[in-house]
């Protein structure tokens, strides 16, 4: 008896400026399937040039999903992800056996792929204490706690993210073991195959690649941009690099070329931690970026073999 064969999920992962949107965007059209982004930094209407969303016409080029679809008032979780993409799957494979996930947020993509980790329920009053230490002590003290507390998790994380070190403290705290300790749960069953393509480049090239997108989105109107947002300074969709940096130029504490090369700064250094996280994926195959047509002829490959 023949069985209905799984429709199948192609991921491009790799660090920021490691040219994801290109290979997505190619790979989409080869095998004429939608893109889901999983990058969380892409979520949000209000954010364009500091997320470097796709342009428009790359937007046109295939259909696109989970991009400037919701406010950054209304933020959306790992957790939360994951059920609204596996519900879109389920309506999207009834016409795509393919459809490629453009990956720059590793856990949001482990979410969708794997199945989201579960811990334990946190008391509001120790999410409340460590806002407090946030907002008498600054960032640095919870990076330190997070490091004393969980140094496998803190060496992935994106430390200048005070939403993810509040949950990962409140989670150490509330269950007296590391946040890390939690996300080794089993794979959940999915109803689709994957293949994942992880995108490298050489360290100098990718910097030199930060760097240059850096200074495109200053001549774009970053600045301008940022400060449309600044009522929301507070919401975890800004406590990301490019706008933090910027609020605190708005605040007077730093000069804007100083503003710039932290932005440079922390991107690269976001960057490392992105592919730290990649190299511990097991189930990645990795292609130097601008061999497209290996990747086809791997995907067209493995794909066709299982179908």
């Amino acid at each position: 008896m023949n069985s209905t064969p799984l429709p199948w999920i192609i991921a491009i992962e790799g660090p920021t400026a490691s040219g994801k949107t290109d290979l997505a965007i190619q790979v989409a059209k080869t095998f004429k399937a939608p893109i889901i982004s999983a990058d969380a930094r892409q979520f949000y209407r209000e954010l364009r040039i500091g997320v470097a969303r796709p342009k428009p016409e790359e937007l046109n080029a295939v259909p696109h999903y989970f991009i400037a679809d919701r406010s950054v008032t209304e933020g959306l979780s790992a957790g939360s992800f994951e059920r609204e993409a596996l519900d879109l799957l389920k309506k999207l494979f009834n016409s795509h056996p393919v459809v490629v996930v453009a990956g720059g947020s590793g856990l949001y993509v482990k979410a969708l792929l794997e199945g989201f980790d579960h811990f334990p329920p946190v008391p509001e009053s120790v999410t409340q204490e460590l806002q407090n230490t946030y907002a008498t002590e600054g960032l640095s003290a919870l990076q330190f706690l997070l490091q004393k507390s969980d140094p496998e998790y803190f060496a992935t994380v994106d430390q200048n993210n005070p939403h993810r070190l509040i949950r990962a403290l409140a989670v150490c705290q509330t269950a007296g073991r590391p946040y890390s300790s939690f996300r080794k749960n089993r794979m959940k069953e999915r109803p689709f195959n994957t293949l994942r393509i992880g995108l490298k480049r050489e360290r100098t090239e990718l910097y030199q690649r930060i760097n240059d997108r850096v200074d495109h989105m200053m001549e774009e109107g970053l600045e301008e941009e940022a400060r449309t947002v600044l009522e929301f300074r507070k919401l975890s969709p800004l406590s990301t690099v490019g706008y933090q940096e910027m609020f605190a130029y708005f605040e007077g504490l730093i000069s804007l070329p100083q503003t710039i090369d932290l932005i440079k700064q922390n991107t690269r250094r976001y960057a490392k931690r992105q592919m730290t996280w990649l190299r511990s994926q097991q189930n990645l195959t990795w292609f130097p970026a601008g061999e497209d047509s290996a990747v086809n002829a791997y995907l067209r490959e493995h794909i066709s073999s299982r179908t």
